[in-house]
C-alpha cells in the first residue's frame, strides 16, 4: 500500500519515534507499505523551522537526504494536485495540510495522520 506520512509523522518517524502511535510504527515497518513523502511537507518544514516554531527545528535538506536513503518515495507537488485543493471543503485551513489530502485523493494513496482535523476529510485518509 502507499502510504503518505503527513508532516508530524514524517518528522516523528524521522526523529521522535517514541511519539508514534503502536499502529503507525506498524504500518511504517510493514514491507508491503510504501513510505512517500510529500514535497509540501519539507517546504512547510523550511517555513515553520525559519519562524522559530520548535516542532519544525529540523534541516529540511538533511531530512529529505535521510528520507530518500531510507527507501521514502518524494511526491512532487503538481498543478494537477494545486488545482484541486479548490475543491476541498473548508473543514481545515492549513494549506499544508490541504495540499497532502489533495495529494493522497489525487494519487490513490492512503494520508496517514495525528490531525483529527485532517482526519474529518474521511476517504483516503488514516487517523493514527
Amino acid at each position: 500500500m502507499n502510504l503518505l506520512l503527513d508532516t508530524h509523522i514524517l518528522l516523528w518517524a524521522a526523529g521522535q519515534p517514541d511519539r508514534l502511535t503502536e499502529e503507525c510504527r506498524d504500518l511504517l515497518v510493514n514491507p508491503s507499505n510504501n513510505l512517500i513523502f510529500s514535497a509540501a511537507s519539507l517546504w512547510e518544514i523550511s517555513i515553520k523551522s525559519r519562524l522559530g516554531r520548535s516542532d519544525f527545528n529540523v534541516d529540511p535538506a538533511r531530512l529529505r537526504r535521510m528520507l530518500l536513503l531510507n527507501t521514502y518515495r518524494e511526491l512532487a507537488v503538481s498543478s494537477e494536485h494545486a488545482v484541486a485543493v479548490s475543491i476541498l471543503p473548508l473543514l481545515h485551513k492549513d494549506p499544508f495540510d490541504r495540499m497532502l489530502i489533495t495529494q493522497a485523493r489525487t494519487e490513490a494513496m492512503l494520508l496517514i495522520t495525528s490531525d483529527s482535523l485532517v482526519a474529518a476529510y474521511g476517504e483516503g485518509i488514516r487517523l493514527v
